[in-house]
């Protein structure tokens, strides 16, 4: 397959890898349900990794495909390396990644966890690029690698390349919008600590943006790799699909004004709050003010979201914020 990186304009410089310490092991988790016509080329991308220290776990979430026959078929394939297979808790896919995080079984060795999608493609140096990141930050820091991608159609070919994002990811984004693919993931042990400490009690929308509320929240930062690492693959069976163009637009306007946006505001504020305790003080206490302000509009509720530096990525997108929270839907 031919690497879309190649035509890319402004192409993005690659990491090079530490030729000093041993790099560490990567742990990759993956959410399966019905996936089993696109998986074997995802799980074959895997095996294609220039970075080749790594295990796999996988929870499936109740699939009557194939999916459990080709994970089958690529662990007799791979039979020397690590998988395992687990059932998931089948209450959506947040919760089936979640799970795998919360799993007992899962070593706390300081292995770097990756998470995966069922229906992509990884280039080969999607592993390699996220170590490289994360390398660049102390190990005591919890670090969330997260990269761009490009979208293709079913067949894998290219429809464009997503876009980086603007300004630095940070928790007063993460409150009010998801910046974070979760195909894209990497967590450094710090953060994978963070994550698997804190794993919410109740229902959360996302587990990329989860992910994002928590680390950034408990005061490590986001590595944002402006290279494309993957192809994102869209098809009728996509669970969530990419969060860009005009459709995504549309489905966004639609969410707010229909109280899900609002609903998923609330869910998650009510997930910080009860793990408060993994989150900076700073962080905990302005989850607590917020969720004492919740359904409070106005112009009072408008002026303490925008005090507190709380955002969305895009000028057009904030205001939106503005006119939801004055509106007292937020």
């Amino acid at each position: 397959m031919r690497d879309a990186r190649a035509s890319a304009p402004g192409a993005v410089p690659v990491l090079p890898l530490s030729t000093g310490a041993a790099l560490p092991h990567v742990r990759i988790l993956m959410g399966t349900w019905e996936g089993g016509a696109h998986l074997r080329a995802q799980l074959d991308s895997f095996a294609d990794q220039t970075h080749g220290d790594w295990s796999l776990w996988v929870s499936d979430d109740g699939s009557r495909d194939d999916t459990r026959a080709v994970l089958a078929g690529f662990a007799a394939d791979h039979s020397t390396r690590e998988i395992r297979l687990f059932d998931g808790p089948r209450a959506g896919a947040a919760a089936n990644y979640l799970s795998l995080l919360s799993r007992p079984e899962l070593p706390r060795d300081g292995a770097v966890i990756a998470l995966s999608d069922q229906d992509d493609v990884w280039m080969p140096d999607r592993l390699a690029q996220a170590l490289a990141h994360l390398a660049r930050h102390p190990d005591d820091r919890p670090v969330l690698y997260a990269a761009n991608t490009v979208l293709t159609d079913r067949a894998l070919r290219p429809i464009r390349q997503i876009a980086p994002r603007g300004e630095a990811p940070g928790f007063e984004n993460a409150l009010v919008q998801n910046i974070v693919a979760g195909n894209t993931v990497a967590l450094n042990p710090a953060a994978a600590a963070v994550a698997r400490g804190a794993i919410p009690p109740g229902p959360v929308p996302y587990h990329d943006w989860w992910l994002y509320l928590l680390i950034t929240g408990a005061g490590g930062i986001v590595a944002y790799d402006r290279g494309q690492r993957l192809w994102y693959r869209q098809h009728e069976g996509n669970v969530l699909g990419a969060h860009r163009g005009a459709r995504a637009g549309l489905r966004r306007v639609r969410l707010m004004l229909d109280g899900t946006y609002g609903g998923w505001l609330r869910d998650n504020l009510a997930a910080l709050e009860a793990v408060a305790a993994h989150l900076t003080p700073e962080h905990a206490a302005q989850v607590a003010r917020l969720r004492a302000d919740a359904g409070r509009g106005g112009w009072t509720r408008w002026r303490s979201l925008k005090a507190a530096g709380i955002h969305r990525k895009s000028w057009l997108g904030t205001l939106a914020l503005a006119g939801l929270a004055i509106a007292g839907r937020i």
